[in-house]
């Protein structure tokens, strides 16, 4: 076992740390395992705390323009009240669940460009030290992924990914920021859109889909963006002819025929329409790694015209590991990670 690393907030010759996450990626609302190792330093010393923090690199709009910070948006105890005796290895394991709004770093393997981090911290002679840092992968639910497919087979093509700080009025979101995909829009789309926007808003029920178009010429009141928010169950992921619904979605947001409310946390005067899918009764998988059937990476990756790769605009997969580390080890020497409370 190769400690990461020391903590050095408890001083010269204390413990060191390293967590290592079970391999592959987990989904929004599965479980996080792992294990926390420490390795004692040249005295023995009393454990008091170890907890683990999931971070998330934002974005955030305001007067003076846009801003960048890492967010702590959940936390977990993992254990304490234990000796470590000199030199001594021991083993925590640990199996936490993620929140349902977790967001999605990578579809089929592709990473999306999201920054997520697990952090962990230990406590020692009332000294905490914020110590090992890795970077967490996570793909979609079944339910996510069949939307993502049915767009990608509809003809949208991926832009861009991130993560936005504040609210979506009219919804029920947990957490204090949003994932927003952009997609280009399919050519039987583009006379009226230029650009659609996606939310994905997950809880044990199922899935609020939040769109956001962007006008194109006159379809679209001067200055307004059109905004349509649908629900499905999770049990819809194999009920469903998800091509048809998402055109569906597509052409009632271009047509915004329901208003209802307000879309606050993206500050235009939007059109906000909601819609609700009857009672289905069909089995779905929504707590396992979940991958669909041979081809459908590749109708995507067609039908989108790539929808999935070339996202980090030509990161590879190490440089993410990479920057997620030093982004969130930089903003800590900077006095905190703008999102953290104690």
């Amino acid at each position: 076992m190769v400690f990461k690393r020391l903590l050095g907030a408890i001083g010269v010759g204390g413990p060191s740390v390293d967590t290592v996450l079970d391999g592959g990626a987990v989904v929004p609302g599965g479980m996080l395992a792992g294990r926390v190792w420490l390795k004692g330093g040249s005295a023995a010393v009393e454990v008091e705390h170890i907890g683990l923090d999931l971070l998330a690199h934002v974005e955030a709009e305001h007067e003076e323009g846009e801003s960048e910070g890492a967010v702590v948006y959940e936390r977990f105890a993992l254990g304490g009240g234990f000796r470590l005796g000199a030199e001594e290895e021991r083993e925590v394991p640990f199996a936490v669940p993620l929140p349902w709004e977790t967001p999605v770093t990578e579809l089929y393997g592709q990473p999306l460009g999201i920054m997520l981090g697990v952090r962990t911290e230990v406590g020692v002679a009332g000294a905490r030290d914020k110590g090992d840092l890795d970077p967490l992968t996570v793909g979609p639910l079944p339910v996510q992924e069949a939307v993502l497919e049915a767009l990608g087979q509809l003809g949208f093509g991926f832009r861009s990914a991130d993560l936005e700080y504040g609210r979506i009025g009219g919804t029920g979101q947990q957490l204090p920021f949003y994932q927003e995909v952009e997609l280009t829009p399919a050519p039987q789309y583009a006379h009226a859109v230029q650009e659609v926007e996606l939310t994905f808003l997950a809880s044990p029920a199922g899935l609020e889909v939040v769109l956001e178009a962007d006008k194109r010429g006159g379809p679209f009141s001067s200055g307004q963006d059109a905004l349509a928010r649908f629900t499905v169950r999770h049990e819809d992921t194999h009920a469903l002819d998800w091509n048809s619904e998402v055109d569906g979605w597509i052409r009632q947001l271009i047509a915004h025929r329901e208003s209802y409310g307000t879309h606050a946390a993206y500050g235009h005067g939007e059109h906000y329409g909601e819609h609700h899918h009857g009672s289905r009764h069909h089995g779905g998988d929504i707590d396992g790694h979940h991958r669909s059937g041979p081809g459908l990476g590749t109708a995507v990756a067609a039908g989108a015209a790539g929808l999935a790769v070339g996202v980090v605009g030509g990161m590879v997969a190490a440089e993410v590991v990479d920057e997620i580390g030093d982004f969130f080890e930089g903003d800590e020497e900077d006095g905190g990670d703008g999102g953290e409370e104690d």
